[in-house]
């Protein structure tokens, strides 16, 4: 006898695939029970009830999430986002909220610091693997949640508040931290003032001489976007942010620049635009990105068409931030 596709009836509310499948977890049995969640939701996905396998999926990757199964609940997580693209959700508040929540259930540990013997040493081994897990997982669910908002939602670049969760979490969680890639989600997502204060974290603990790199890099991406607005934003708030810390901006030639520069924009002024790039030339070749930012804002301010907008080594970030 052939097996007849089930009907919708035959599956019992979600509610109380739920309450079983949290048990097995309770029970310690996560592998089992991922692969219950996965079997199940399916099921409600080939039935179309998709509010009902978007219900067992975000409860399956909060609940691996907080016992700790970070790649069980990352799994599930991504799995929660293509039934969202499948059930063709809109990327409105109320479902964000949901992403929302997932992610925090994303663990936050932090690497212990300080060396000792050889314990020790395998103690911080294995939290930088760990991190290195945390971050993948996160950034995986997260980037798979931009796509489907930028297909179903209005920002083309992805939900504005997406990117800012994958800034923080990459920022808080990355053993060796990469600020273009924060830096870049930052300028995408809608919180300057968090920016701001992440900088302000990172100019306590990196080298001598990247402080004021990381705030150009920052200020520069926003102009690069046409958004003079959040660039002057982010450099007030690191000022107020430092002065309540009884600290100083850096003092070098490149945030000089970027004073400058900032006043500038304000004004239909491209010769003045032109003779600052040549005067501060040497700073700004302390980045080669910089440049390709800076002919950016040309065309973004000024109308100014570059040769080759989206070719060289920066191309896939300019593709990024050109997307709106």
């Amino acid at each position: 006898m052939s097996r007849e596709r089930p009907r919708r009836s035959t599956l019992p509310p979600a509610q109380e695939n739920i309450e079983k499948l949290e048990k097995v977890v309770s029970e310690g049995n996560f592998y089992g029970a991922q692969q219950m969640y996965k079997s199940v939701s399916a099921r409600y996905i080939a039935a179309e009830r998709y509010a009902e396998a978007l219900d067992i999926l975000q409860s399956g990757a909060c609940v691996q999430l907080q016992n700790g199964q970070v790649t069980c609940g990352a799994e599930l997580a991504s799995l929660f986002v293509e039934a969202l693209v499948k059930g063709k959700y809109a990327c409105d508040d109320e479902t964000l909220d949901r992403v929302r929540k997932i992610y925090k259930k994303f663990p936050q540990m932090s690497i212990p610091e300080h060396l000792g013997d050889d314990d020790d040493v395998q103690q911080l081994s294995e939290a930088l693997a760990a991190a290195k897990t945390r971050v993948e997982c996160c950034s995986s669910f997260l980037k798979a949640a931009l796509k489907w908002s930028s297909q179903f939602g209005p920002h083309r670049a992805g939900s504005p508040e997406l990117h800012s969760m994958l800034a923080e979490y990459i920022y808080s969680e990355s053993p060796e931290v990469d600020m273009a890639k924060v830096s870049l989600h930052f300028v995408r997502g809608n919180n300057p003032k968090k920016f701001a204060s992440t900088l302000v974290n990172f100019m306590g603990k990196c080298y001598p001489g990247e402080d004021d790199l990381a705030i150009a890099r920052g200020i520069l991406m926003y102009l690069s976007s046409g958004n003079l607005r959040d660039a002057n934003n982010l450099l007030d708030e690191i000022k107020q942010q430092l002065e309540s810390k009884q600290q100083d901006l850096p003092k070098s030639d490149l945030m000089q620049f970027i004073g400058y520069l900032l006043q500038v924009l304000q004004r239909d002024a491209l010769p003045l635009f032109n003779m600052l790039k040549a005067s501060y030339r040497p700073s700004i070749d302390r980045d080669p990105a910089f440049h390709e930012f800076l002919d950016l804002t040309a065309e973004r301010f000024y109308g100014v068409q570059r040769r080759n907008p989206l070719q060289g080594m920066f191309g896939d970030i300019f593709k990024m931030m050109g997307g709106e």
